[in-house]
């Protein structure tokens, strides 16, 4: 059963492209780094100020459709784990930290589950040491905008990397992977989840299984679209049954699901681009997730198939 059914980021409703510049909902106000460095802080601020506000306008038009799963653009808060410009919340004064917890007030009272996915960039694996000290500045920041809102320390607000590349030895990134995670705070650690791979040179679900939830406890994303090209050998029920073991009691498995773009447009082989819309919901074999759609056309994507209670 699919208990929620969300998208990630933008709202094309409210700040999509038909939408005046000017009146744009949007989380993902951002600057060059030219910007932030010419107008310093206080620019800075009135920035995360912004996209405070909008996410709350965001989550209670989510409400008043019955959506209650949210991925948060990681432009939410700019430059704030750069090496040079970075800062913490606190820094940027009493207004900014109250419009985010008035979000995370929302979002308990109401159910909501909000989730992150920091970008390919962070490498936990990587065999580079300045990257992986990026990587775990970069997580951590995540993890102290999300204590910001007042979200749990739990996987329900899960922090969703990849592994990030195998290097030519797949066992021993691997094993970075886990050492590195180990350096993480607590706060980082305690939401951090990881997703299969859309390439067979990279790691499947029984990869991950096997190599980094038995080490570190890390609870696997399972996403349906990346299975395709990355089995590990297994089906995709069994892929699946498998990520979704690995979750704690208590806390709903989050899943991914995209479909090809390659199909939408008629043609025969699948590729790993995701389609603007869905066709349809993924079957959940049984077991009740929550769905994170990864269709470019967003929340227009799921709102024909967002109703609580679908049976996947």
């Amino acid at each position: 059963m699919i208990r929620r059914l969300g998208y990630a980021c933008i709202n094309m409703t409210l700040g999509g492209p038909g939408v005046a510049k000017s009146q744009r909902v949007t989380t993902n106000r951002t600057c060059r780094l030219a910007t932030a460095r010419e107008l310093g802080m206080d620019h800075i601020r009135s920035l995360v100020l912004a996209n405070a506000r909008d996410l709350l306008t965001i989550l209670e038009w989510n409400e008043s459709q019955g959506i209650r799963l949210f991925r948060l653009s990681s432009d939410m808060c700019p430059f704030i784990a750069h090496p040079e410009m970075g800062y913490h919340i606190s820094d940027l004064g009493e207004e900014v930290s109250e419009a985010l917890a008035a979000c995370g007030r929302f979002a308990l009272d109401h159910g909501h589950r909000i989730s992150s996915h920091p970008g390919p960039f962070n490498v936990l694996a990587s065999p580079n040491p300045q990257v992986v000290d990026n990587t775990i500045r970069e997580l951590d920041a995540h993890a102290a905008v999300f204590d910001a809102i007042g979200l749990p320390r739990d996987h329900n607000a899960k922090i969703n990397i990849h592994v990030g590349g195998a290097y030519g030895d797949p066992d021993a990134a691997l094993d970075r992977w886990c050492t590195n995670f180990a350096r993480l705070s607590e706060s980082a650690r305690s939401r951090l989840t990881v997703e299969n791979d859309d390439r067979a040179s990279l790691y499947s679900t029984r990869d991950l299984y096997d190599k980094v939830y038995l080490r570190t406890g890390v609870p696997i994303v399972f996403d349906y679209h990346h299975h395709i090209f990355c089995t590990g050998g297994d089906t995709e029920a069994d892929a699946l049954a498998l990520a979704v073991s690995t979750w704690p009691d208590g806390i709903v498995p989050t899943v991914h699901y995209s479909e090809s773009h390659e199909l939408h447009v008629g043609n025969d082989k699948p590729s790993p681009k995701h389609s603007i819309l869905i066709n349809a919901v993924p079957d959940t074999y049984g077991h009740t997730v929550d769905v994170m759609v990864e269709a470019k056309g967003k929340e227009l994507a799921i709102l024909p198939f967002h109703t609580p209670g679908v049976t996947g």
